[in-house]
């Protein structure tokens, strides 16, 4: 499980025509904190900063801890494994006294 953090419900947004095709375009993004690991297994001292894109008039993730959805990865056109981050709330444990 790749455990996401969420601090702020800040969303930066993007708009403009694309330089290309003409076309608009109105991008929107929050900032999350990735629990990653390296290829050895081993974690940083700190979370890894990132952009996590939302979709169309999706209403920011509130503050905390989100894992991964199953849905976030997918096969591209290109026929690779890729991701798109979803999130899915990780359930707290009930404190114990």
């Amino acid at each position: 499980m790749i455990q996401i953090t969420i601090a702020q419900t800040t969303v930066k947004e993007f708009k403009g025509n694309s330089k290309t095709t003409g076309k608009p375009y109105h991008l929107r993004m929050q900032t999350g904190y990735a629990h990653t690991v390296d290829k050895d297994g081993n974690k940083p001292p700190y979370p890894e900063k990132f952009d996590l894109m939302l979709d169309g008039e999706q209403q920011p993730y509130s503050p905390g801890d989100y894992q991964l959805h199953p849905s976030s990865l997918y096969v591209d056109r290109d026929g690779r494994l890729a991701v798109s981050a979803r999130l899915a709330p990780v359930a707290r444990k009930p404190a114990t006294a």
